[in-house]
């Protein structure tokens, strides 16, 4: 208990420390969509469990005035990112533009005038990240866009652990970016068992601050 109670405590401390003292930082929340929950086509393990730890951030972030940005897979119905004669080991179809299953999860605070990253609409493109080029967000990459708002720090959260959040940390990093990952707020597919660990490992290899517990 000792231990939970000081992991706990860590985790705060750091995002105390970027949320007031950092002027910078931009919550990220990571395609928590219909298609990627409990009853979607491509459905993450209790995907929908980091519903309520995310909406504390958001509602954090809204009250300390920090942006919020939501990303989206956004994909067309003929791409072969999905399972096709072209790409056999393609993805189930999913989270295609416009349809349900591409909404955001009921339950997730989207507020109208929502900052939104829309992303895989090209044929063929996996764009796991969110920094993909062919990614959009107010007609522009997520890059561009950070670097306007002048944004240096990144809490992110969202689906998948091994996949989307990853390959976004990732680039986050690669591009300079000081980055949080919330444990509480990611969930991994886990085609194999320990693809999610890896992919954490991975993560903090990068450089990336990955606390136990913050709530």
């Amino acid at each position: 208990m000792k231990i939970i109670i000081l992991l706990v405590i860590i985790g705060l401390g750091i995002l105390i420390y970027y949320l007031f003292f950092r002027k910078k930082m931009a919550l990220l929340i990571i395609d928590v969509q219909n298609d990627f929950c409990p009853g979607g086509t491509l459905a993450v393990t209790d995907g929908d469990s980091i519903i309520e730890p995310t909406n504390k951030l958001i509602r954090l972030f809204q009250s300390n005035k920090k942006i919020v940005i939501y990303s989206r897979d956004w994909h067309p119905l003929g791409t072969t990112h999905f399972k096709c004669d072209e790409n056999p080991d393609g993805w189930p179809v999913h989270c295609v533009g416009g349809t349900k299953g591409a909404e955001f999860k009921n339950g997730l605070i989207v507020p109208l005038n929502a900052n939104i990253v829309s992303k895989g609409m090209g044929n063929g493109e996996n764009a796991y990240s969110a920094f993909d080029p062919g990614a959009r967000i107010s007609g522009m990459d997520l890059n561009t866009f950070l670097k306007n708002k002048r944004v240096d720090t990144l809490l992110v959260c969202g689906l998948a652990t091994d996949y989307c959040v990853k390959d976004t940390v990732l680039d986050a990093k690669k591009l300079g970016y000081n980055v949080i990952v919330v444990q509480e707020c990611i969930r991994a597919v886990n085609i194999e068992p320990n693809d999610g660990e890896k992919a954490i490992a991975e993560m903090k290899n990068a450089g990336a601050i990955i606390p136990e517990k913050i709530f």
